[in-house]
């Protein structure tokens, strides 16, 4: 998985739609890119606002983090966003540290 793609789209505010292959609903998803970063446990992640597609949660619009090796097929839209999301830290907060790119 590319991350300067995933970056340029958070840097120009850009949705992307991607598949996602981890989890236990994979699949499809639109989402608003926040941050790239690496996770607790060590692993690259995208820390992303989920917008649509498959959803193990009943949560529809939420905060979501995806692994970065589930990722593939991103596309980046037209479609952009403004000002962040409720509840976005551009610090990582405890979730994420060596940030990649972030909003």
């Amino acid at each position: 998985m590319s991350v300067t793609v995933i970056c340029a789209a958070i840097q120009g505010r850009n949705q992307i739609s991607f598949q996602y292959s981890l989890g236990s609903d994979p699949g499809p998803r639109l989402v608003e890119p926040y941050m790239v970063a690496y996770n607790r446990a060590g692993h690259l992640a995208l820390s992303a606002w989920f917008l649509d597609g498959n959803s193990e949660s009943q949560e529809r619009q939420s905060w979501r983090k995806y692994l970065l090796s589930g990722i593939s097929n991103v596309t980046v839209l037209r479609q952009q966003f403004a000002t962040p999301r409720p509840g976005y830290n551009p610090s990582g907060g405890r979730a994420f540290h060596s940030i990649q790119c972030a909003v």
